[in-house]
């Protein structure tokens, strides 16, 4: 590993600098961040090209095989509502509104084929679906203009700026089902959480577009939740069930430099969970109005800790409850403290950091262990093939590490962002863009679907086309296409510039009254090398200028300890002495005099870890993963045949550093046949390069087929087919599929042996495993898969 050069480029410390220094930073505005990247920028135009176009579709109900959405017809029913109404009074005539039916949580048409277009279905909060699409395409037309989407874009804000009512209010549920029962399910009819949503996709447009219409809209709603909601007396002391609204308000606040969105963020945050508990005292309301029961919460470890309203924020230490809420809700809470300084509420953000980190997080970036509530479960409880980690749980776990990078550059809050990003975020969505998971498994075995295993009801082996509860598919979509936000940011004196993610692309940025342009170069994440050069002034500026200011540059905890790590980053500008580094929190302060053309270059060393989980985590005891650079690996029955269980890492042949396991560069071949009428499992043809693994290891081979029935004491030699099921025909499609196995037992043989037999030593034969990029699995159809292998 190369070494940093000597004294005279400056101060080359290797050791961390102890000086404590808290520098809170800021996102750049998205258009002045570009993303010209092999990795990254394939994925935006994939959700450019693909994504948003079938999602628009699918909006509108127009995806065959999948389930409707209901979203456009919502709006365009509570558009013709506001018309009516406003022609009757135009007229002089009478409008009866609707009076409140409590349709249910999912309400869906008793004739699929002839929904009625006065009526509302779908999910109480399904007009969160037009919301996160507008985000994403506010951020595609920013950078990628397309006069066909910007239009299409404007009339569906104009339908649904049209259902909006006089007061401001905007859920077309209640619109439609009547608006005399409004805000009294806070805590499960989301309508909260469908203006938190309306907020961001109205500020992403406009910022993308300079359009100012659904803008003003969502601001109209959120002064009319600011007039109902507050301490005052007469007023509601309530807060939204589903968080979403306290980070979007904050948002709202700095796109348009009003106070009383933030005031309305913090409002919300400091409510929640005072004494009396606002939830239980509206169950027990709505309770003695419909004439039923109350029944008191039995939320686990206290009541109401499922929406993370069982005490007060300030006071929550640990991670509890609906793990999408909960990550939004924190992600929030660090905002309020960055703009207000609260220090009660930043000593429960960073303990409940801890708490997720050290305990609850999944190896893929991944939160949220239990199907039960889609929730955080106790400490250390992490399960493989029962795993929930929902898609949006694992966004939501991004939007937290950003917003604690903008507290506090810490290179944890990077690498967390980082893991999520690369692997359990990518993984939610097929190759083609075309199909999505919700959950995403860690362990993986077709027969629990096939075999209608009620436990594993939320797992799926291939992805779906479309849910009727559809936050995963657009919630990708949005943060992809806006990934160039947690990318860099800028200190709020303007004198540092942040990298947390090394994605090729430009940043314009201010420091002091210098324009600066930052062009960086990325081969990640499948190569450690990268490259920023600095350019100082205007475009057209003829002589050379520079500039003081401090680049600070991540160093990725996967690549090393931070000193080694830190020796392979140059700056051209050290050997002058114009440029001083120090190293803080995981991160390399370059900092001096930059001029036009100076290069930062970097050269992370890919090193495959071989990670063990803590001891505590019993699903993982004696199994060992790999991860080389940010992408966690895992094997499929594709490459390696079928019975992954008896699949055992060799520990002595792969080295106690994994030195002797192989990275190979090849091109992955995605595609697979639908597997019904719906087009379930079904993958367009996509050839995309990355690296897989070839790792030592032993398959436990059964005994000789032929001694099927006979005394297991005495067993014969057994042959070991070459490879195993269809991946053996010499007509298979997938060329990754024909490889020669060096796996495959006899699974015939090993069905008709005794269920139970006197324990003998396994006989064992060597061979070697292929692992995948985890967000690359069940792109070549339905196979087991693993990321936790066992180890000898």
């Amino acid at each position: 590993m190369a070494k940093m050069s000597g004294k005279s480029c400056g101060d080359c410390a290797s050791e961390e600098d102890s000086e404590a220094k808290v520098v809170h930073s800021k996102p750049l505005p998205f258009k002045d961040v570009t993303v010209d990247d092999a990795f990254w920028g394939a994925e935006q135009e994939l959700v450019r090209t693909q994504v948003l176009p079938f999602q628009w579709r699918a909006l509108n109900d127009q995806v065959p095989g999948a389930s409707p959405s209901y979203c456009m017809h919502n709006f365009k029913a509570a558009a013709a509502q506001n018309q009516r109404a406003n022609e009757a009074k135009t007229a002089g005539r009478g409008f009866e509104p609707p009076a409140y039916t409590d349709r249910g949580f999912n309400v869906l048409p008793a004739d699929p084929s002839h929904p009625d277009p006065d009526k509302f279905y779908g999910f109480v909060f399904q007009d969160t679906d037009f919301s996160k699409w507008i985000e994403a395409v506010g951020y595609s037309l920013a950078h990628h203009p397309d006069p066909q989407l910007e239009a299409t874009a404007d009339g569906a804000i104009d339908i649904v700026c049209a259902a909006q009512q006089s007061n401001g209010y905007l859920d077309t549920y209640y619109i439609l089902n009547g608006m005399d029962r409004h805000f009294t399910n806070l805590k499960d009819y989301h309508e909260l959480y469908c203006m938190g949503h309306l907020i961001e996709g109205a500020v992403s447009y406009y910022q993308g577009t300079g359009k100012t219409k659904l803008l003003h809209a969502a601001e109209r709603f959120a002064d009319y939740v600011a007039s109902v909601f507050g301490t005052e007396p007469g007023k509601l002391h309530g807060y939204p069930g589903h968080e979403i609204a306290e980070m979007a308000l904050v948002r709202l606040a700095e796109a348009t430099g009003k106070s009383k969105y933030l005031d309305l963020a913090s409002y919300f945050i400091h409510q929640r969970g005072a004494s009396p508990l606002y939830f239980g005292q509206e169950d027990r309301a709505r309770a003695e109005h419909d004439g039923t029961p109350f029944v008191e919460n039995d939320n686990w470890p206290k009541p109401y800790a499922y929406y993370q309203a069982h005490e007060p924020v300030a006071d929550q230490r640990e991670a509890v409850g609906h793990a999408v809420r909960a990550g939004y809700l924190y992600s929030g809470v660090a905002d309020v403290v960055r703009l207000t300084g609260d220090e009660k509420l930043s000593k429960a953000i960073h303990a409940i950091w801890r708490n997720i980190v050290d305990k609850k997080l999944y190896i893929t970036g991944g939160v949220g262990g239990t199907a039960v509530g889609e929730s955080f479960s106790y400490d250390y409880d992490l399960p493989n093939d029962l795993a929930y980690s929902e898609t949006c749980a694992a966004i939501a776990l991004v939007f937290f590490a950003r917003r604690m990078l903008e507290l506090e550059p810490k290179g944890e809050y990077g690498d967390v962002m980082e893991l999520a990003l690369y692997n359990t975020v990518l993984a939610g969505m097929a190759m083609d863009g075309k199909s999505f998971f919700y959950v995403n498994p860690l362990e993986v075995r077709p027969e629990t679907t096939r075999q209608h295993d009620a436990r594993f009801n939320h797992v799926k082996d291939v992805r779906q086309k479309w849910f009727g509860c559809a936050c995963c598919p657009p919630n990708i979509a949005r943060l992809v296409e806006s990934v160039q936000e947690y990318a860099h940011t800028l200190s709020d004196d303007g004198s540092t510039l942040f990298t947390h993610l090394y994605i090729g692309g430009d940043t314009k940025f201010e420091t002091g009254s210098t324009s600066v342009r930052l062009s960086m170069t990325s081969e990640l994440p499948w190569s450690g090398k990268a490259e920023a050069t600095v350019h100082v002034g205007n475009a057209n500026r003829t002589s050379a200028s520079s500039v003081n200011m401090t680049l600070a540059f991540r160093l990725p905890a996967w690549a090393g300890n931070v000193g080694d790590v830190a020796a392979v980053v140059s700056a051209s500008g050290e050997k002058c002495g114009g440029i001083t580094r120090k190293i803080r929190d995981g991160y390399l302060y370059l900092s001096g005099t930059w001029r036009d053309g100076d290069t930062a270059t970097f050269d992370f060393p890919m090193l495959v870890n071989m990670v063990a989980a803590n001891p505590k985590v019993s699903e993982d005891a004696g199994k060992v993963a790999f991860m080389r650079g940010p992408i966690v690996y895992c094997a499929e029955e594709r490459d390696n045949g079928d019975q992954l269980h008896r699949l055992h890492v060799d520990a002595g042949r792969v080295g106690t550093n994994a030195e002797n396991v192989s990275a190979e560069a090849f091109d992955f071949r995605a595609g697979a046949p639908a597997m019904d009428a719906k087009g379930t499992g079904e993958v367009e043809l996509v050839t995309r390069p990355m690296v897989r693994l070839e790792v030592p290891a032993w398959r436990d081979v059964d005994a000789d087929s032929n001694n099927v029935g006979k005394n297991v004491d005495n067993p014969g030699e057994h042959a070991v087919s070459a490879c195993a099921g269809s991946d053996c025909r010499q007509d298979n499609p997938n060329p990754e599929a024909n490889k020669t196995q060096e796996a495959g037992a006899d699974s015939a043989s090993v069905s008709s042996r005794p269920l139970y037999a006197r324990w003998q030593p396994a006989k064992r034969e060597p061979v070697t495993v292929t692992l995948i990029p985890y967000f690359a699995w069940a792109n070549r159809g339905e196979n087991e898969m693993r990321v936790f292998l066992d180890i000898r």
